[in-house]
C-alpha cells in the first residue's frame, strides 16, 4: 500500500513592513533562514518552512511587507504577499504594539476579511508589561482572536 501524502495547512505571515514578520517567522521555525533588519523591504519574497504547533503540522510562508501602492518594488512585494494570501489556510495578522494601531493597520485588516479565511491578531513588539497598555486599541479592529508576543525575545508563546 502507497502512503498518502496528506496536505499540510498553510498559514501566511502578514501585516506592514517592519512589524516583526520574518522575526516571528524565525521563532516559530527556530531558524534563521529569514532575513531581519530595522529597514522596511528586507523580506521580498515568500519563504516556506514546515513547524510542528500544539501537535500539528503546519506548512508557515513569511512574506514582506503588504501597503498600499503599486509601483516599482513595494508592488512586487504586495504581489507576493497576496499570492501567499490566496494559496493560506489561515492567516496570522502580525502589527506593532508598541506603536499601537497604524492607518495602514485598518486597510490590511480590511483586505484580510474580504478573504473570509481566519485570521489571528498577533500584537508583536511586547517586549515588557508597561507595553500592553496599548493592546486594548487593537480591539478596534474587531477580530476575536489577539495574541501579544514578543518575537525577538519569545514572550507570549
Amino acid at each position: 500500500m502507497t502512503p498518502v501524502a496528506v496536505e499540510q495547512p498553510l498559514v501566511a505571515i502578514i501585516g506592514r513592513a517592519n512589524v516583526g514578520k520574518s522575526t516571528l517567522f524565525n521563532r516559530l521555525t527556530r531558524s534563521s533562514q529569514a532575513l531581519v533588519a530595522n529597514i522596511p523591504g528586507v523580506t521580498r519574497d515568500r519563504h516556506y518552512a514546515s513547524i510542528t504547533w500544539d501537535d500539528h503540522s503546519v506548512l508557515l510562508v513569511d512574506t514582506g511587507g503588504l501597503v498600499g501602492g503599486e509601483e516599482d518594488l513595494s508592488g512586487m512585494v504586495r504581489q507576493q504577499a497576496e499570492a501567499a494570501i490566496d494559496e493560506a489556510d489561515a492567516i496570522l495578522l502580525v502589527v506593532d504594539g508598541r506603536q499601537g494601531p497604524q492607518p495602514g493597520d485598518a486597510e490590511v485588516v480590511d483586505y484580510l476579511r474580504r478573504t473570509a479565511k481566519p485570521i489571528l491578531l498577533v500584537v508583536n513588539k511586547i517586549d515588557h508589561p508597561g507595553l500592553e497598555a496599548h493592546l486594548p486599541e487593537f480591539y478596534q479592529f474587531g477580530l476575536e482572536h489577539l495574541h501579544p508576543v514578543s518575537a525577538t525575545h519569545g514572550l507570549g508563546f
